[in-house]
């Protein structure tokens, strides 16, 4: 499964980039986020709230 990366949207160089959580899912609830050799799974769940597992 190979994932792009959505552009980050920024309002000035100081603020931390956003992410839209739909976009990184595509049309499903989960995506993976590779951190250190490391996988982690963003889930959106039904009431709309995110869950980050490892």
């Amino acid at each position: 499964m190979s994932f792009h990366r959505p552009p980050a949207q920024l309002t000035t160089q100081n603020e931390v980039p956003t992410y839209v959580a739909q976009e990184l899912t595509g049309d499903g609830d989960l995506a993976h986020i590779q951190l250190d050799g490391q996988t982690y799974t963003l889930r959106i769940t039904r009431s709309g709230k995110l869950i980050l597992t490892k």
